[in-house]
């Protein structure tokens, strides 16, 4: 187990997460602000990229599992991503149509959050999206991003960034611890 928050656990996905998988990236609904969904090709590849950038960088996309199951319901983690032209560390996160709407995606984005900021140098890390893809903003501002850019993207949709710096997860956190 890589994370565990008072719902979840994330962990390292493996080739036996591809059915729980697929179901997500395959859903239409839930890929509606990707430009594709995925065939059985593309989770295999999503699988084995994030096998690769846990070996690499130590981190990826994890495995979301409800603690009261096991049952993985989606994925979370950082990864490095090319937003507006410049590499940097992303939270991305994909829950399954069942489990959306109950504060996982917040919950593991939260964790993730906090993971990378105690576990990497990084001053900042960012979501970054489609404007159209309202959950997920509200998503990155749950996890106390804030909105930092916005840009037409290479498909010529408007794409938005939300950030937070280090320092201001410990001002959030300190304000938590007060009250």
């Amino acid at each position: 187990m890589i994370i565990e928050t008072e719902r979840l656990y994330l962990r390292e996905m493996t080739l036996h997460d591809f059915d729980a998988l697929y179901s997500v990236l395959a859903d239409s609904d839930i890929m509606e602000h990707y430009p594709y969904t995925f065939d059985d090709l593309r989770v295999r590849g999503w699988i084995s990229r994030n096998l690769e950038r846990y070996q690499i960088f130590g981190f990826g996309l994890w495995a979301v599992c409800l603690k009261s199951t096991g049952e993985m319901i989606g994925d979370c983690g950082l990864t490095m991503q090319n937003i507006n032209g410049s590499i940097k560390p992303e939270i991305g996160y994909h829950i399954a149509k069942a489990h959306q709407r109950q504060g996982y995606a917040r919950e593991a984005a939260l964790a993730c959050r906090d993971w990378a900021f105690e576990n990497t140098p990084f001053k900042r890390i960012y979501s970054y999206m489609k404007k159209a893809n309202i959950p997920s903003s509200a998503t990155a501002r749950a996890a106390g991003m804030q909105l930092v850019d916005e840009y037409t993207d290479n498909e010529g949709a408007q794409t938005v960034v939300y950030a937070i710096d280090r320092k201001d997860r410990q001002t959030v956190l300190h304000r938590n611890e007060k009250r």
